[in-house]
């Protein structure tokens, strides 16, 4: 299966971009970058470096749409660090993004591959929303597997919104009510996927530079989870756990809906099921609110674990 991802990296972001070239189904084709943990520079400057040191510098990097007047939320340096590695240094990248814009990228990719093509956003929903707009056919028949929202558990940034959708909900309300095919692997299972200090110590005695960078980047993260959410005893695998659910859908139950998200009022960022269409046979939407998780987290790190040694 062919994947683009887009995404704002930080570490999270860092961890699906190792997985996505690990997995031996997924083919990564390109990033598209936007913004949340960083800017939309310190994202593709971030994902080009680390493509480098994972031994991948042939994926291309595309640059999508910084929304006006964002600024990187104070909560976001303290989790992901100021440069949205755990101040983790990863050499700089020896090259730079692509000519094409992520918008260009997204809708001729899907063009060229159709049903073979996977689209996975772990950010903001802005350049797929803008995707959507730009081709009717992408919106209507991309497969999209998405980080974000939340339907059965409060929000991270508020009682009821999670962070990626919070940064853009015009745009999220877009993709959910214009996508014919929106998975959203959301904090209802994400936050049941618990990485720990025992698992990124495996990575760190790999001895190998790409296994040494992320044990420190995950333990950053670690830690920061410690102070914010000491009651789950790790950091959960947001990011990832979507790369994992579009190679394989068996590690969710989901449940099919038609979405929208509250774009106005004090629930603005809300993620929920839309009234008007409540009676439509045709569900776009599925949304992931049971998880495998001791499956999907052993793999995660025996799979990671055995691309730094290689």
């Amino acid at each position: 299966m062919k994947v683009i991802l887009d995404l704002d990296t930080g570490i999270d972001d860092a961890l699906a971009l190792a997985y996505a070239l690990a997995h031996p189904n997924l083919e990564l084709i390109g990033v598209t970058s936007t913004y949340g943990n960083v800017t939309v520079e310190q994202g593709v400057r971030n994902t080009l470096a680390l493509l480098e040191l994972l031994g991948a510098p042939e994926v291309p990097v595309f640059l999508g749409s910084e929304r006006p007047g964002f600024r990187v939320q104070p909560i976001s340096a303290f989790i992901h660090g100021a440069n949205g590695l755990g101040q983790v240094e990863i050499p700089a990248p020896r090259r730079g993004p692509a000519e094409a814009t992520a918008v260009d990228f997204l809708v001729s990719s899907f063009a060229r591959y159709g049903e073979d093509l996977t689209v996975i956003p772990t950010g903001p929903s802005t350049t797929i929303a803008a995707a959507m707009s730009s081709s009717p056919e992408f919106a209507r028949q991309a497969r999209i597997v998405m980080m974000g929202g939340v339907l059965t558990v409060p929000g991270n940034v508020s009682a009821w919104a999670e962070a990626n959708v919070s940064q853009d909900p015009e745009a999220s309300d877009a993709v959910f009510r214009q996508g014919g095919n929106i998975t959203m692997v959301g904090l209802d299972v994400t936050l049941q996927t618990l990485l720990r200090a025992n698992d990124t110590a495996r990575w760190r005695r790999t001895e190998t530079a790409a296994g040494r960078a992320y044990a420190e980047m995950a333990d950053y993260y670690i830690r920061a989870y410690a102070t914010t959410s000491p009651h789950l005893g790790g950091c959960g695998l947001h990011d990832p756990l979507a790369v994992a659910v579009a190679a394989d859908p068996s590690l969710v139950t989901v449940f099919d809906t038609n979405l929208k998200c509250d774009t106005t009022g004090p629930t603005r960022g809300r993620t929920i099921g839309d009234e008007t269409r409540l009676a439509d046979p045709l569900k776009t939407a599925h949304v992931a609110i049971e998880v495998d998780a001791p499956r999907f987290v052993a793999t995660f790190v025996d799979t990671l674990e055995e691309y730094f040694q290689a």
